[in-house]
């Protein structure tokens, strides 16, 4: 007789639930008010710059803080003050860019010869929003200076009272916060993965649920997730860390994303799963995704590391295509998982245990999307989908709380999934009890959990119920 691997999901009973979901909650929450307690994700410093008639056309010399690598990434951005509040105005700007680079002594600057051109924006109601002059993805050095000018603002029909000037970097602070919680969740995520593999260490692969097996899959891309060479950026100055650490949060996501449809496809569609069928369609839906996501990351990256001003606005015909290209997609995916969703409910309501596969799944899996939007949206707000959102994303952290969330929400997330899904202490004793005819469907499948025949009216309970009324059965034959 075949081992088959019982799901731990099928000897809880309601208060396990219950104390399951409240652990969740529980170290979600601890992340929380750990990130609320912790430092301000930005740091910015204020350069104030007076104007006349005589300075408007000449360059504006800045000069950044003092940085370390701590800091990871450099932004300079400018708002317009005019001298009317009331104002309704958008133009277009010419802005002129030269980047210098301080060597480590401060006795000779590296100049880079170039001089970039840049058509801004200019958007004021009320307030003139801001502008971004340059974006540094990476520092070699530790000062730069900046000169901008504009050459189109005295052509404006109101009075420039002031060009504030701001400097943004990570806070140091915020950077090691980040290497020691990244450092915890690796641990955390090797220490889960081990003891999932080892408790289906007695059952062949073959005889693993679509769940587990899925599970293998994630738990080691959420080691990646977490990104065990993040330390690396505060090593090295390249961009490749930054990339590196990109591609590892795409493939993550994106293969959780395939998980889903799988699960809902895959639980109802007993026996072999073809590949033509049953999974060329999800790789292809979730490919492009993941393919259009790593494109626009490589394509603003590329063009920063030649061209601190790039923004995807110097580009807006092909990201403009770009982004319609990935709503499309991901309105592609919503829809057929939503479908997949309701055919998996619709068809096996009745069977006592699928049916709890599935509600657990769903319950979790909602409650974790509905605390991503929140989070998204608190983060981000209205501009995740402006021209240049993509440039802006990491200014728009205002404290600790907002990063830590949404890793701890995520690594939290697997390591529910793997508890209810390792097979119990038991698991070896119950499967090797007779096949039950009214889970017939469950047979000769990936799914199959096999109970004995002797129970085959039992209602769904713990499995030390059904142990004990078992022996009590066998004692009185």
């Amino acid at each position: 007789m075949e081992l088959l691997a019982p799901m731990r999901l099928y000897t809880l009973s309601k208060r396990h639930f219950v104390l399951v979901f409240v652990v969740f909650f529980l170290c979600f929450g601890l992340t929380v008010f750990i990130g609320i307690a912790g430092p301000n994700v930005i740091e910015t410093s204020v350069a104030r710059t007076d104007l006349n008639n005589s300075l408007k056309l000449k360059p504006f010399n800045l000069s950044s803080p003092p940085l370390s690598t701590y800091n990871q990434q450099l932004w300079l951005t400018c708002v317009v003050e005019l001298d009317q509040h009331d104002v309704s105005l958008k133009k277009n700007v010419t802005m002129t860019v030269k980047v210098l680079g301080v060597v480590k002594d401060g006795s000779t600057p590296y100049v880079n010869n170039q001089v970039h051109n840049r058509t801004r924006l200019l958007s004021c109601a009320q307030k003139c929003s801001e502008i971004i002059v340059a974006h540094l993805g990476y520092l070699n050095y530790t000062q730069y200076n900046i000169f901008v000018s504009f050459e189109d603002l005295n052509k404006l029909t109101y009075t420039i009272q002031n060009i504030t000037f701001t400097w943004k970097t990570y806070n140091p602070t915020f950077s090691q916060v980040e290497i020691w919680f990244r450092f915890v969740f690796v641990v955390l995520t090797f220490m889960v993965t081990c003891l999932f593999a080892h408790s289906l260490r007695k059952f062949s692969m073959r005889d693993w649920g679509i769940e587990q097996k899925w599970m293998s899959i994630l738990l080691p891309l959420l080691l990646l997730y977490n990104d065990p060479f993040f330390p690396l950026s505060f090593l090295v100055n390249s961009w490749f860390p930054g990339m590196l650490d990109d591609l590892f949060q795409s493939l993550f996501l994106c293969a959780l994303l395939l998980f889903w449809l799988c699960v809902y496809h895959g639980i109802r569609v007993q026996g072999e799963r073809k590949c033509l069928t049953f999974y060329l369609p999800k790789f292809f839906i979730v490919g492009l995704l993941w393919l259009a996501s790593v494109t626009l990351g490589i394509w603003q990256t590329v063009n920063e590391v030649h061209d601190p001003t790039y923004q995807y606005r110097v580009d807006t015909g092909n990201f403009q295509g770009m982004k319609i290209f990935f709503l499309v997609v991901a309105t592609t995916y919503i829809l057929y998982l939503l479908f997949l969703i309701v055919r998996a409910c619709s068809e096996l309501h009745n069977m006592p245990y699928v049916d709890l596969r599935l509600k657990f799944l769903t319950a979790l899996t909602f409650v974790v999307l509905v605390i991503s939007i929140v989070i998204l949206y608190l983060r981000f707000g209205a501009q995740v989908l402006q021209d240049n959102f993509v440039a802006e994303l990491s200014t728009h952290y205002q404290n600790s709380a907002e990063f830590l969330s949404f890793y701890g929400l995520l690594n939290f997330y697997l390591y529910t999934l793997a508890f209810v899904y390792s097979p119990s202490k038991n698991a070896l004793y119950e499967s090797q009890l007779k096949d039950n005819p009214a889970f017939s469907m469950l047979n000769d499948s990936d799914d199959d959990v096999i109970y004995g025949s002797d129970y085959e009216e039992m209602p769904l309970q713990n499995g030390q119920a059904i142990r004990a009324k078992y022996k009590e059965e066998s004692d009185s034959d």
